[in-house]
């Protein structure tokens, strides 16, 4: 998980969203009982108890994506950035094999590296929120 200045743990954007696992972070999704369709995330609230709590593949291929070249607008985006410290970011889906396909921000260097079907990999970042606290949520990043 990502990590404060002296080696503090961030909590986590949302309860029930992500769990880390041996083999790295996962997203949390629920399997319908009377289906089995996955979702992501998993529901809360008197919806819950259809679905079952199951661990997302944390390794998908890339589904689509843009770039995203402004700053959102508040509310809903509630980062800490302004207009002049914003930087573009790359915003996509990744398809998680027989599971779902999840919207994400992507981690990536250069925006043109970024092509669709390509393997992806998830990860903790951290996210500086408006009110100046900072907590984990997730990206992927290309696999290789």
């Amino acid at each position: 998980m990502p990590t404060a200045a002296q080696g503090e743990t961030l909590p986590p954007i949302a309860s029930r969203l992500f769990e880390v696992a041996p083999d790295g972070p996962h997203l949390l999704g629920g399997r319908r009982k009377s289906d089995g369709r996955t979702v992501f995330p998993m529901p809360a609230g008197g919806e819950a108890y259809q679905y079952e709590p199951v661990r997302l593949a944390n390794e998908g291929k890339l589904w689509s994506f843009t770039v995203q070249r402004f700053r959102p607008k508040s509310p809903p985006y509630a980062g800490a950035d302004d207009e002049a410290s914003f930087k573009p970011f790359a915003l996509g889906y990744v398809e998680l094999a027989g599971q779902v396909i999840v919207e994400t921000r992507i981690e990536v260097d250069n925006f043109a590296r970024l092509k669709i079907g390509m393997p992806m990999k998830m990860m903790l970042v951290p996210f500086g929120r408006a009110d100046g606290s900072t907590v984990s949520t997730y990206a992927f990043r290309p696999a290789q």
